[in-house]
């Protein structure tokens, strides 16, 4: 359980005000407030939750008063909660780097079954209010015109023949692999941005040569 000045350190380190705390956690500002100022005691439900909005921040918590930020490792998420916390930090990463952000073999499917439709237009939406920050390639298998984020990326078909399950996504400086299953997700997230610029490159290759417009 983290204590107070981990939770205030966690926050200063990432930048974050108690209102972004208490968004991403999914509480009000005045309850972060009240645990940060020691006049709440705060239970293992919403312990859990600040750790898991910190968690999908990429911020770990050492001993009783350590606080570091991950780099460079490999990070595992899976099942529902683990999709919504996957894409909590795409929107993140977006918001504070901006930048071209691609999406390769995506079944929009997948994305509506692990976070839930009200869930995703709410990301949509968030999403399309970053503007020109950010710049957004998705390819779908050929003759899919299921274009869920079409209101913040732009879209096109990549062929049914070598068109694969597996997806993955480079955002910011972390490269992603996302293996879907019938009954599980498994993300595992790269921070190394050379290895998402190189993902980048192969990406626009791709995207420039091999896919097509899908209107």
């Amino acid at each position: 359980m983290p204590t107070i000045e981990q939770i205030k350190a966690a926050r200063a380190l990432i930048g974050w005000s108690q209102g972004d705390l208490a968004e991403r956690s999914e509480m009000s500002q005045t309850g972060i407030a009240r645990i940060e100022n020691g006049t709440n005691q705060p239970n293992s439900t919403t312990i859990e939750k600040i750790i898991s909005a910190f968690d999908a921040a990429d911020i770990e918590f050492i001993d009783k008063s350590g606080v570091k930020k991950r780099s460079g490792e490999i990070r595992t998420l899976r099942g529902k909660q683990g999709f919504i916390d996957f894409m909590n930090d795409v929107y993140e990463v977006s918001k504070t780097q901006g930048g071209e952000i691609i999406l390769h073999s995506a079944k929009p499917k997948n994305w509506i079954k692990w976070m839930g439709k009200e869930r995703y237009d709410a990301h949509s939406l968030r999403m399309k209010e970053l503007g020109d920050k950010i710049n957004v390639k998705i390819t779908v298998e050929e003759g899919n015109n299921d274009f869920i984020a079409g209101a913040f990326a732009e879209y096109r078909w990549f062929p049914e023949n070598i068109f694969r399950e597996q997806s993955f996504y480079a955002y910011g400086t972390k490269l992603a692999f996302l293996n879907f299953t019938n009954n599980d997700v498994i993300i595992q997230i790269l921070d190394k941005s050379e290895f998402a610029e190189g993902f980048r490159i192969l990406f626009n290759i791709a995207w420039n040569n091999v896919s097509q417009p899908t209107s």
